[in-house]
C-alpha cells in the first residue's frame, strides 16, 4: 500500500483543490448577430468586438 513520506502542506493541498472550483464558460447572446459568444471576446463569425470591426468576417462555405 502506498503511504506518503511527508505531510502534504496546506498550500499544496489548496493548489490541488483549486481546480475543483472551475466552472463551465458562460456565453451571452450577441446583440448584432444573435449568435452565442463568450463575454469580452471577439465574435469570430462577424469579427465584431464592442461595436467595432476587429477581424475579417468568416465567409459561409
Amino acid at each position: 500500500m502506498a503511504v506518503p513520506k511527508r505531510k502534504v502542506t496546506r498550500m499544496k493541498r489548496g493548489f490541488r483543490r483549486s481546480a475543483d472550483a472551475l466552472r463551465q464558460p458562460s456565453y451571452v447572446e450577441d446583440k448584432e448577430s444573435g449568435e452565442l459568444r463568450r463575454p469580452h471576446h471577439v465574435d469570430l463569425k462577424s469579427g465584431m468586438y464592442r461595436g467595432r470591426q476587429i477581424l475579417e468576417p468568416k465567409e459561409d462555405i
